[in-house]
């Protein structure tokens, strides 16, 4: 078992920055590829980022590229979503997610095994 408990949403104005945190426990963390969906309200969840077992590898969606980074902390067992520029669409409910896998693609494509409670963003115009 691998527990996720995300942090670091708020509401914030166009154009501004926040970083969401998600912290790991149970199981050693860099077995782990990590990633971060969102489902805004009304709308299916969608993949926004993940990150290789020791983050070698990211992969991002086309609606977040150059926008937001992710980036993990194996020796704190922690991920990273750095989001600047924020836009209204971007309001949504974050999720981090984990499977432990080599391949990063298969957490983005949805394949993944855990996910914490998730983290408010909202985004005003």
């Amino acid at each position: 078992q691998v527990q996720l408990v995300e942090s670091g949403g708020g509401l914030v104005q166009t154009g501004e920055s926040l970083t969401l945190s998600c912290a790991a426990s149970g199981r050693t963390f860099s077995n782990y590829a990590l990633g971060w969906f969102r489902q805004a309200p009304g709308k299916e969840r969608e993949f926004v980022a993940a990150i290789s077992r020791y983050g070698g590898q990211t992969t991002y969606a086309e609606s977040v590229k150059g926008r937001f980074t992710i980036s993990r902390d194996n020796a704190k067992n922690t991920v990273f979503l750095q989001m600047n520029n924020l836009q209204p669409e971007d309001t949504a409910e974050y999720y981090c997610v984990a499977k432990s896998v080599y391949d990063v693609n298969r957490v983005a494509r949805g394949d993944y095994d855990y996910w914490g409670q998730g983290t408010q963003v909202m985004v005003s115009s």
